[in-house]
Formats: structure tokens, sequence, C-alpha cells
């Protein structure tokens, strides 16, 4: 679904249509564009999304082991560190510099999609990693659109979206509120505090994620948050992120796009995403495993962390999102950049699905890199 709408919105975008196309996204509805409500509104229910995951993975999934979630965590933060590295030196000192967050991020769809198109070819712990790398991933972006791409602070909004947060937390902790109603009406207060606060207010979807009531011993998934993080999957899935590929990948190609793709800032952003990602995993997770401080899972190889990490480099959705932050302003910068992250991602899926499909279906762990 997202692919077929990515594909629909840059077909109707280059034909006689895409002007009215375009100006379809910019209808202003109570004071904000479609698109506006689009990213500042229906988003913050997927960010919503990734927090209820993030805090089920983290009581109770993978990462509620420190030894389980060393692994994912070290990619995680190589395949960050590294993309930000390359697009730095290519941008620093010059206004490309401000993306450098775009390639950072993993979209976790697309991950799953082509690890569900592999089937059995892949191990099911490989599927785990690949999960729990991309939602430290998103977490990472989250904090980093917090901290960089919040612009015009006020101060007054932001204390009284804090103050709503703090009591739905004490309304989970301390009341045992288990009526999912109130909380849900004390986000939605909290979004549009934060969206007059400066800060991005998508970002009050993940802190009402962690203020939900979730219980990690409820064997029939009845608590708020599995309730919620069910109900979410298929409108997220199905609506919002079609959505978004609609209002986001409206882009014309124009006579010099080929020019606006070697642009530093582009650059910066596919080899980020292409090479920096699986060399980012790659690595850090060679370190992390050689210096003992966490192992392989006894069915992955090297070269499986190497295919994770190629499909790290698939941006797309986060790396939109963080476009249309880094150059708020400036069109024909977040459309250059939109459209390599759609190269980039798009090279990163194939590559990462004909390396694992090339692989043996059992190849035997390295003996000598275990730790």
């Amino acid at each position: 679904m997202l692919a077929a709408c990515t594909v629909l919105s840059l077909l109707l975008a280059n034909t006689p249509v895409g002007t009215d196309y375009w100006n379809l996204w910019q209808f202003q509805l109570a004071g904000l564009s479609l698109a506006h409500w689009i990213n500042d509104a229906l988003m913050a229910v997927f960010f919503l999304l990734i927090g209820l995951e993030l805090e089920r993975e983290l009581y109770s999934g993978e990462l509620s082991k420190l030894q389980n979630a060393l692994l994912p965590l070290v990619a995680a933060l190589g395949g960050i560190v590294t993309p930000a590295l390359i697009h730095y030196t290519l941008n620093a000192g010059t206004p490309g510099q401000a993306g450098i967050g775009i390639p950072m991020a993993t979209d976790i769809a697309f991950a799953l999609g082509a690890l569900a198109l592999l089937g059995a070819r892949v191990p099911a712990s490989l599927k785990v990693f690949v999960v729990a790398f991309a939602v430290i991933d998103d977490l990472c972006a989250i904090v980093i659109i917090a901290v960089f791409y919040s612009s015009g602070l006020s101060f007054g909004y932001l204390g009284a979206a804090l103050a709503v947060w703090l009591l739905l937390v004490a309304m989970n902790r301390w009341l045992r509120w288990m009526a999912l109603l109130p909380y849900l009406l004390g986000g939605a207060l909290m979004w549009f505090l934060l969206l007059k606060s400066g800060v991005h207010a998508t970002l009050a979807g993940v802190m009402l994620a962690f203020a939900i009531p979730y219980s990690a011993r409820d064997a029939d998934q009845a608590s708020p948050s599995h309730r919620l993080e069910e109900w979410l999957h298929k409108p997220v899935a199905f609506i919002i992120l079609p959505l978004f590929a609609l209002a986001n990948t409206a882009l014309a190609f124009g006579g010099n796009w080929l020019q606006d793709l070697v642009s530093s800032n582009s650059l910066g952003i596919m080899l980020g995403l292409l090479l920096g990602k699986p060399l980012g995993v790659s690595l850090s997770c060679y370190l992390a495993v050689a210096v003992g401080l966490c192992r392989l899972p006894p069915d992955l190889n090297w070269r499986h962390i190497v295919g994770a990490g190629l499909l790290g480099g698939i941006g797309f959705t986060m790396s939109i999102f963080i476009s249309n932050l880094a150059f708020a302003g400036a069109a024909p910068v977040i459309d250059a950049s939109k459209i390599a992250v759609l190269l980039a991602s798009t090279l990163a899926g194939l590559a990462g699905f004909f390396w694992l499909q090339a692989l043996p279906l059992r190849i035997s762990q390295a003996p000598s890199l275990r730790a």
C-alpha cells in the first residue's frame, strides 16, 4: 500500500494535473493545510504506535533484557552515527548541514516487508534483530527531532504540555485509571499545546504512549496499551502512512533534478543511507562482539548482519519526515532531499533483499567471532 501510494503520487505529480494535485494538499482547513494536518496530526498517531511498540519491547520484548538489547542497541547507534558523519563531512558549514538527521532513520515497515518477502530464507532471529534496532533507531530520530528541529519555543505552552503529561503519568502510576478515553483526551490536549510551543507536535504521540498503562503480565492483552496498539495497527498501515506518502511524494521532476541529485546534501543523504547504514550497523556489531560486549544469535552469520544493515538504509517515512523539518520553507531543497531519499531507499531495499536471498538457507556461525 505504501509503495503503491508513492508511485501513484509521483505519477500524478508529473502529469498535466500535477499542479492541481499539489494544490490539493495545500488546501486550508482550520488554519492548517491538508499536508500540515497529515504531517503534524495524523503522524502523531503514527508516533503513538511507535511509542506503544517501544514500550512493549522495553517491558516484555527483546529490549527488556540487557543481554538481548545490547546487539540491536549497538547496531542502531552505529547506523545513526555513521550516516550522520558522512552527511556532515560533505555539508559542514553549508546550509545543507541541517539535513544531517535525514539519513539516520530506518523505515520499519519497508524493512520488515522485505524480510517478509524472503520468508524462511532468513532466520527468525534476524527479523527480531531488525525490529529491535529499527525501533531504537526511530526513538533516536524522535529525540533528534525534539532537540534539533524545534524552533521559536514558547515555554508557557511547553510547560503546560509537560504538566498534562505528568497528570496522565500520575493517573497511570498512582491512580491506576485503566479507561483509555481520559488518556486520549489528555493526549489531544498535549498535542495542541506542543503545536503552539514550537516543539514538533508529533512528539505528543510518544509521550502519550509512555503514559498509558501497560502490563507485562497481562496474558490476555487487556491492558489499555495492548488494546490501543492492536487497534492502531490497521489504521496506521492502511490510512495514515499511505496518506503521508501521497502528501509528501508529490514531487515534480524538473529539468534540473539530476543536477540537484549531485548536490552535497543529496549526496550526503544517499551515501549515508546506502553506505553509512550497512557500514555503521556491521562494524559496530563486529566491534561489540570482538570485545565481548555481546554476541551474535547462534543462527546468524555476519552476512546476515550486513543484509540487515542494507535494509536499514531504507529511510523513507522518517527520512522524508525529517526532510520537511530540516529545510522548512525551502521547497526546492525539500524536494531534492525527498528524491534522494526515495532513490537511496529503493536501492537499499533491493540490495538488502537480493543480498539476503543469495545466502544459503543454513549458514554456520563463525566460531572465532563468538563472544
